[in-house]
């Protein structure tokens, strides 16, 4: 039995065998063998050419400009922007007038004098310099000139003028002591004068003026006096094309005070800078002195208003008629075209 079981399997298994290597025509018998075919690996799929790539950039959003114009410390809007200009043509029909203010409520120059009477255009006593230069030079231009020394005058009449003039009126200037109320009432007609489209010409210790109020300093241009060394000579350069500089040589020698300023000025169009390789010493502890860029006249708008200042002034002989001090030829020219175009008479702050 057990062979007879084992037979069929084995001859199954020689017939699957024998099928096998037919089918791979590698028997030796057993019929002809099937010649081998070697199979050809089919070519690999080559992948379709990249889409062109569109070269015209996607559309995107517009950058907006940024406008720094507006100041959030002072809370106006201030630079060299005429936007910040509020031309209302509130002054269109006012005479070329100024006022000339040099009240002081601290230490007084040498070259403002002797106090003046109360009122508007009081007597002007002989040392009154600064005063009748000023007067003498913007005449000459055919501007009227009125004065003042009475802050409640100033709060009173200040918008009959193109621009108002202080003329190195230091400490609180605006404040009026001598009445029980509304102490503060030319400051509120300083800054409403702005907002009309005022004008405003600082000189020399203007700068020491109204140090508690932040809108006055924003009004020098984020500029303040903090001190100054010897009185010296400096060579001033002119540093930018303006109006106020038309004419003016680009470098001429002067004698001043040559205040160091704390803040410095910011957002400003910078007008003329003193060469501090020229200033012996440069400063005077504890200040280190602005030896990288020390600006003496510069520009701004100011809350709707214009506003050019400089620093410098402080002696009598830059304001004579003799022209006999150092540097008073230049130094008066750039003080009576500043003038006139915080006026509105010529083009303000131009941008270059």
């Amino acid at each position: 039995m057990k062979h007879s079981r084992s037979f069929p399997f084995g001859l199954a298994s020689a017939a699957a065998l024998a099928l096998a290597l037919t089918a791979c025509g590698g028997g030796d018998g057993g019929g002809a063998a099937l010649p081998f075919l070697p199979v050809e690996p089919a070519p690999a799929a080559s992948a379709p050419p990249p889409a062109p790539i569109d070269e015209v950039p996607a559309p995107t959003e517009p950058v907006a400009e940024v406008d720094d114009s507006f100041d959030e410390y002072y809370n106006v809007c201030r630079g060299t922007n005429p936007k910040c200009y509020n031309d209302w043509g509130a002054f269109a029909t006012t005479p070329d007038r100024v006022l000339i203010y040099s009240r002081t409520a601290g230490p007084r120059h040498a070259v403002l004098g002797t106090p003046m009477a109360a009122g508007l255009n009081p007597a002007m006593n002989t040392d009154n310099v600064m005063q009748a230069g000023l007067v003498r030079m913007l005449s000459a231009e055919g501007i009227t000139v009125d004065w003042t020394e009475d802050v409640a005058v100033l709060g009173s009449r200040i918008n009959n003028y193109k621009a108002i003039i202080f003329a190195s009126s230091n400490r609180d200037t605006l404040w009026n002591g001598a009445v029980s109320t509304s102490q503060d009432a030319a400051r509120t007609a300083l800054r409403n004068y702005m907002r009309r489209g005022g004008g405003f010409v600082g000189l020399h210790n203007a700068f020491g003026a109204e140090y508690n109020w932040p809108y006055y300093e924003g009004l020098l241009g984020n500029a303040n006096f903090y001190n100054h060394g010897p009185n010296r000579a400096g060579d001033v350069e002119i540093v930018s094309d303006d109006p106020s500089t038309k004419d003016v040589p680009k470098r001429f020698s002067f004698q001043d005070e040559w205040y160091n300023l704390m803040p410095f000025p910011t957002k400003v169009k910078f007008l003329a800078k003193v060469d501090t390789s020229t200033l012996k010493p440069l400063t005077s502890a504890p200040h280190p002195g602005h030896a990288d860029f020390h600006p003496v006249a510069w520009c701004q708008y100011y809350d709707g208003g214009r506003a050019w200042l400089t620093t410098l002034g402080h002696n009598a002989h830059s304001f004579t008629a003799d022209l006999s001090g150092v540097g008073a030829i230049e130094f008066q020219k750039l003080v009576v075209q500043g003038v006139k175009s915080a006026m509105g008479l010529t083009p303000f702050c131009t941008t270059e």
